[in-house]
């Protein structure tokens, strides 16, 4: 019988539903990051990184891309006759198909996959945060205590505790409540989603709750395990460490990797982001064009100015064009002459010659409000702009739109245009 020590499960079926038109055709851990990253390369490299050689990836919507990106795991090192990386999507069971309901239900319906590692401890991570973290570090933590249950947690203003799961320890760092996004939060010790169980612990409390509805780590399985009088402890993490489940926190945690020294950097030489690389010819950055504080992708190539911006791998930008602060996703083109202000274009897309994107007034987005906000123009994938059009901030724009789309060729701030059904 094969024996890991510990085994990694992560959970990358999130719709992400917050990040508007950008998930709509892929799952959001698979979304682009950085010029030429996926997010869910962040917590694959992390646990390579941390010596960790097994690694379960749960999907669920749209799979696609992330199981073509993920394949069998050679850019991490994941390629392993024992372990390595298992895609693990949904399947039918004798009698009923069943999708994942909740975290900790989509952990339950691969107990058989777990237990053929026979581990001892098991690590559960979210495929959607952009950290770097030595899970070995936090095992070492794990043993010393002698816990059941490790919880990573970090420290955040008390002002924002509300929006997570809070944890209150005593001084040893034993957890004696956990409150999930509570109004009058007793600490600002957040829950980052990432747990070390010791596997009986783990196994006992999914078979317990097997029947539980929507059944949820935060919500189910810590709670319970509270209540049984099992040893609970707080992991205090204290680097970088980014929910990017908008479109804001997305945009800036992008923008951040451009900073002069960059809070996040994705150049250290000891702690490595791996991820599956096409093979692609240089940038080319012709002789009169501008590029200032930018990440520039292979294979683009660049004709216009481009100012603080995160450009992926193939794009091009003609002569005369304009892109400040904004991120353009793989194999976008930006026709001669247009402007493009605080944009987040997703792959394939093509703004036409002399359009102007993310002018005018700052309003609210009509349909979705909380969504596309904080002054952004998002462009979903394999979407075409006509020329000569001008569109306004918080806006979204999907599908293949022609001229008549826009009426006096102008999309006015805080409007959506959904040419593909994606709008969400």
């Amino acid at each position: 019988m094969v024996k890991k020590e510990m085994i990694a499960m992560l959970l990358a079926g999130g719709q992400g539903s917050r990040l508007g038109v950008l998930t709509s055709k892929v799952a959001k851990p698979a979304v682009a990051f950085g010029g030429k990253y996926r997010i869910i390369d962040f917590p694959l490299s992390n646990c390579i990184n941390s010596g960790i050689d097994t690694v379960g990836v749960l999907t669920q919507y749209q799979p696609l891309r992330l199981n073509t990106h993920i394949g069998i795991g050679i850019p991490w090192d994941l390629d392993r006759n024992v372990g390595g990386v298992t895609v693990l999507p949904p399947y039918e069971k004798v009698g009923k198909a069943e999708w994942y309901t909740g975290t900790a239900n989509a952990i339950y319906q691969n107990l058989a996959y777990m237990e053929s590692f026979n581990p001892e401890y098991v690590l559960i991570l979210s495929g959607d945060h952009i950290y770097k973290m030595d899970y070995e570090v936090m095992l070492d933590y794990h043993k010393a205590h002698k816990a059941d249950v490790s919880i990573a947690v970090m420290p955040v203003p008390q002002e924002e505790a509300s929006r997570f799961g809070i944890v209150v320890t005593n001084e040893n760092g034993r957890i004696l409540e956990f409150q999930e996004k509570p109004e009058h939060p007793k600490s600002n010790l957040a829950s980052m989603g990432i747990y070390i169980f010791s596997w009986k612990v783990l196994k006992e409390a999914l078979l317990t709750l097997k029947d539980q509805r929507n059944c949820d780590f935060g919500k189910h399985v810590i709670p319970y395990c509270h209540e049984k009088g099992q040893t609970l402890v707080a992991y205090e993490y204290n680097g970088y460490w980014k929910d990017v489940g908008t479109l804001g926190s997305y945009w800036e945690a992008n923008m951040e990797l451009i900073d002069i020294i960059p809070e996040f950097n994705l150049y250290e030489e000891f702690w490595k982001i791996y991820t599956k690389n096409d093979i692609l010819p240089p940038q080319y950055v012709a002789e009169d064009s501008v590029v200032e504080r930018c990440l520039v992708g292979d294979g683009s190539e660049i004709y216009g100015e481009v100012y603080n911006s995160v450009i992926g791998c193939g794009v091009v930008i003609e002569k005369g064009a304009v892109v400040r602060d904004s991120i353009l996703m793989q194999n976008v083109v930006i026709r001669e002459g247009a402007v493009v202000e605080r944009g987040i274009i997703a792959e394939n897309s093509v703004i036409g010659a002399r359009t102007q994107l993310g002018i005018g007034e700052e309003r609210p987005n009509r349909v979705k409000p909380s969504v596309y906000a904080f002054g952004l123009a998002v462009v979903g994938e394999d979407t075409v702009i006509p020329p000569d059009v001008r569109i306004g901030k918080n806006t979204a724009v999907t599908g293949k739109t022609l001229p008549e789309d826009y009426p006096d060729g102008v999309l006015e701030s805080g409007e959506t245009l959904d040419k593909a059904g994606d709008v969400q």
